[in-house]
């Protein structure tokens, strides 16, 4: 269809560039989103859109979208990104090379003189990750609807600070509505973050949909009490029925045939001391699972698990749902241009699901939408040690190319 490719070379030094923002001594990222980590690297994204012709729009909500034009200004922009924020210890591949192949497809564009019908759109998409900020994926689900402006700009992290107030402080609150921007069609490049691809032996995932996942915070109210003196059938001990509740989320996770997960990943506990009886526990749960039926099933066995535990160990048990995010199924499509991509490129792509959550799940529910998966070493992602090779980056990019080039011939 063309042979328009990906300078995979510069590919790699853009992502071994920013690596440097929020790197850490391990080797991986800390770059929590509208930091000052976050602002340095928007700013090199800016800049490196900016060197290649682009415009940049920034919305309510600090999404970034440069623009290439196209022959006709009129039509509506054919669109690809992810985004550059990490998890406390985060990769060098997480959700940024989705942002920077996008960055490399503009570049093979402009260094080939191509001019798509379509103006194409490179996006990053602010807190992704929810690592400070939950839920995760907010302000692409602000941009489909999902939640308002004046909820994401409200939201507080674990230390009190506004959404909002700390987005002024990077300077990045643009003012564009957020949504108020027509798409024609969205790509996602992105790690698997799972082990299937290098299992298979593949190098190109053509993902069908995402599954379907809810988060829940929960906090145990029970009595501080001496560690010395209070003897055991008299303590309200929030932290021992936390740990019992942690065990029953597996537990129930696994009741669901080998398709449910069950994660507590964040627990605090109070007054966190070594001669105390905790008397307050907070933690999270994650729960996901392909079938929102089964998932809704996953939730009723949870509760219930963990309302019995609360009652035997003496303990009040507050639980709220924060997130919930139904299965997404990917437009056929968008997945076929990106299995026909693949194979012109000498890949043979695997159709899969993505277990992880992505800016491309509310996409979805807007515009027609797909996402292209290259694998990482070991399925090992959310880690410092997360690894791609350049030659895995450069195929997905080239597959991306090739998704955008057939989209702007199709929409």
């Amino acid at each position: 269809m063309s042979n328009i490719r990906i300078d995979g070379q510069a590919l790699w030094a853009d992502l071994m560039e920013t690596a440097r923002f929020g790197g850490t001594e391990k080797g991986g990222i800390r770059r929590l989103t509208l930091t000052n980590e976050d602002r340095q690297v928007r700013d090199w994204f800016a800049s490196a859109c900016m060197s290649l012709g682009c415009t940049m729009t920034v919305d309510r909500l600090g999404n970034m979208f440069a623009r290439l034009e196209g022959q006709n200004a009129d039509l509506p922009p054919i669109t690809m990104g992810s985004h550059l924020d990490t998890q406390p210890t985060g990769g060098k591949f997480d959700g940024i090379l989705g942002v920077l192949g996008g960055l490399a497809v503009l570049r093979a564009l402009r260094e080939a003189g191509h001019v798509t019908h379509h103006p194409i759109e490179l996006i990053n998409w602010t807190n992704e990750e929810g690592s400070r900020f939950s839920p995760p994926m907010m302000c692409s689900g602000a941009f489909a609807g999902a939640f308002s402006e004046s909820e994401v700009l409200d939201k507080r992290d674990r230390a009190g600070d506004r959404f909002g107030d700390a987005l002024d402080a990077i300077g990045y609150r643009g003012t564009q509505p957020c949504g108020d921007h027509p798409v024609a069609a969205y790509f996602e490049l992105h790690i698997e973050q799972g082990p299937i691809l290098e299992a298979e032996n593949r190098v190109i995932g053509a993902v069908t949909g995402v599954q379907g996942m809810r988060w829940y915070e929960v906090t145990l109210t029970g009595r501080d009490a001496h560690a010395g003196s209070t003897p055991m059938t008299m303590r309200a001990d929030t932290l021992l029925a936390a740990s019992s509740m942690i065990v029953a989320v597996s537990d129930v996770a696994k009741a669901f045939a080998s398709e449910g997960l069950g994660t507590v990943g964040l627990i605090e506990n109070r007054p966190n001391s070594h001669n105390v009886v905790p008397g307050e526990t907070f933690f999270t749960i994650d729960l996901r699972h392909p079938d929102d039926t089964a998932l809704a099933g996953m939730e009723e066995m949870m509760k219930a698990r963990l309302a019995a535990i609360a009652e035997e160990a003496g303990v009040t048990l507050q639980m709220t749902r924060i997130w919930d995010a139904p299965a997404v199924p990917f437009d056929r499509r968008c997945i076929d241009m990106v299995a026909e991509a693949a194979n012109e490129a000498g890949f043979t792509p695997m159709e899969i699901v993505s277990g992880p959550g992505h800016d491309a799940a509310y996409l979805a529910r807007v515009t027609p939408t797909a996402m292209i998966f290259v694998p990482c070493r070991d399925g090992l992602s959310h880690n410092e040690a997360e690894s791609i090779t350049e030659a895995e980056a450069e195929a997905g990019a080239n597959v991306l190319l090739g998704a955008i080039l057939r989209a702007d011939r199709v929409f």
